[in-house]
């Protein structure tokens, strides 16, 4: 008998004539631990549960840095750097946004992170009739490059990484600040940042989607190619499964749901001639940090070793920057309460750490107040600063992975692993992302694990407090920021007054070869935007244009 097998039959022996006996005695034991994904959890886990201590389990788990990155895609993680502290943050008009941005670096934000109002999402400039009610209240209004040169007034974009969550109109929106950066002298070669442009979670989870999705993607195809050649340090795509676990999605769905996307994407790529080593190292990805910690870091764990195997074993890379599943993490917003809302910096903090315990490489810590409205400022303070404990205070930078090898962890990790490869392999038996898409197969997956999670909170088997459990009646008095409704008025003043000033010849000259490269698929349309920001044309015209060639988007029944 090996010392493995010695070391199973004695644990097998304590299982059986001391645990099983106490459990069945303890009233306690009755009730099920389910956790979100549905997973029973045990009283106590063992070498029993994991596949042991042999060479297949230590491969299985690996080492910081190397395949299958399960540990981490870096060798010395949060020892040799810190994870980027990178605040969601715009409301309003540039001004406002700019100052937020100021603010946010002095107090220690290590990244900018954009947000943009709908009309700018949508691709409507801010007088249109369809936006007027919206400019400014979710995100910055951005119709053009002089709004984006305003938003970087007095930032070193040579210096600082900006993360962008913009899909629809990504390239218009990039384009709006390589133009600024270029205008001050800084080569797209220093940029550093990145641009969301992950249409196919609009279509499933989020609905902020312009054109059909055919046209999307090649939307989408072109802006990862012209940065992979053209602004080599931005990750020219954020995969997104946050949005999916915002829709109610499990941690199994979640990242599933966004490698089946990532699969997606490399395939349009792929098929355009590329090699797979010159763009992936430029993938990046999003998730979700909810409050049931251990949960948590195992999907986090499970996608980075799902994401090595598929760009190793389906896609044949060679590069090791292209099996890394490098992510940024923002705790979850749905799981904020407008009841007792200081309780939310509780649960924020244990969701960065969950984040940060399951390897993060950018983290943003929603505010306790954003249940009710946009963070203010001393909400936003607070919600750097749970990073900055966590960073400076708590240990979990201390060592690597400091987790892993935990029973419980990895039990968990291979469970996960499991179910979302049984989603993955439904999404390639019915065709790909686009065709499961259209069959609405990822919408009603989500859209029925949201109505079992909304039972399970109605009956209490999920306790949320100030909601289904040790609820008060009192009203929060906290501080609540409002937008200036003279935003609106402020914005599309300087609009009108850009449309006077500018070149209006050229503007329509360049519109014009847009149009003519969006009628051809052979043609990277990203030179052609560029062209007509630079000229001042502005978000909603461009938009227009790609409307006139493209059609609009209205999607199917899928329920």
């Amino acid at each position: 008998m090996t010392d493995l097998e010695k070391l199973r039959e004695k644990f097998s022996e304590w299982v059986n004539e001391v645990l099983q006996p106490t459990i069945k005695k303890a009233p306690e034991a009755k009730p099920r631990f389910l956790s979100e994904e549905g997973l029973e959890i045990k009283g106590l886990y063992t070498p029993l549960d994991t596949e042991g201590a042999g060479w297949d389990y230590l491969s299985k788990l690996g080492f910081p840095g190397a395949y299958p990155f399960t540990r981490g895609v870096y060798p010395t993680m949060y020892r040799g750097r810190a994870w980027t502290i990178r605040q969601y943050a715009g409301f309003g008009s540039a001004e406002d946004t700019n100052s937020r941005y100021k603010y946010l670096l002095s107090i220690g934000q290590t990244g900018l992170s954009m947000a943009f109002d709908l009309p700018t999402q949508l691709g409507l400039d801010p007088d249109d009739k369809l936006a007027w009610y919206e400019v400014g209240k979710v995100g910055v209004s951005m119709p053009s490059v002089n709004e984006m040169d305003l938003v970087f007034q007095d930032i070193p974009m040579d210096k600082i990484s900006t993360s962008m969550t913009i899909n629809a109109t990504a390239i218009e929106i990039l384009s709006m600040y390589v133009a600024v950066a270029e205008s001050r002298g800084i080569s797209r070669s220093l940029l550093r940042g990145t641009v969301q442009n992950d249409i196919l979670k609009e279509y499933i989870a989020r609905n902020n989607y312009i054109y059909p999705p055919r046209p999307s993607m090649r939307y989408a195809t072109d802006l990862i190619i012209y940065a992979a050649k053209n602004i080599p340090k931005w990750n020219s795509i954020s995969i997104s499964g946050y949005h999916f676990e915002e829709a109610g999605a499990t941690p199994a769905m979640e990242i599933a749901f966004t490698l089946a996307d990532a699969i997606e994407y490399v395939n349009w790529v792929l098929e355009r001639g590329m090699n797979v080593d010159e763009f992936a190292g430029q993938l990046s990805f999003f998730f979700a940090a909810r409050t049931n910690l251990f949960e948590q870091i195992a999907k986090f764990r499970a996608a980075r070793r799902m994401w090595a195997k598929i760009m190793r074993d389906r896609f044949n890379a060679k590069d090791p920057r292209s099996m890394m599943l490098r992510f940024h993490t923002q705790t979850a917003g749905v799981l904020l309460t407008a009841q007792q809302p200081l309780v939310n910096l509780i649960r924020t903090t244990l969701q960065a750490l969950a984040a940060v315990l399951g390897g993060t490489q950018s983290l943003h810590v929603n505010s306790y107040d954003e249940a009710l409205s946009l963070p203010t400022e001393e909400s936003v303070k607070l919600s750097v600063r749970v990073q900055q404990v966590l960073l400076y205070e708590s240990g979990v930078i201390d060592t690597v992975d400091p987790l892993g090898g935990s029973y419980y962890i990895e039990w968990l990790t291979d469970q996960i692993e499991e179910r979302a490869w049984k989603i993955i392999d439904e999404i390639d038996r019915l065709g790909g992302m686009i065709k499961a898409i259209e069959l609405g197969y990822p919408q009603r997956e989500i859209a029925r694990a949201a109505y079992e999670w909304q039972l399970r909170v109605e009956r209490g088997e999920v306790p949320i407090i100030g909601v289904n459990t040790l609820v008060e009646e009192e009203t929060p008095n906290i501080k609540i920021l409002k937008v200036d409704p003279k935003v609106r008025e402020r914005v599309i003043l300087r609009l009108e007054q850009l449309r006077k000033e500018r070149d209006s010849m050229k503007v329509r000259d360049t519109l014009n070869e847009l149009r003519k490269a969006a009628e051809r698929e052979d043609v990277n349309i990203f030179p052609y935007i560029y062209e007509a920001v630079k000229h001042k044309a502005t978000l909603g015209e461009i938009s227009k244009t790609l409307r006139e060639v493209w059609g609009e988007w209205r999607a199917p029944e899928v329920y």
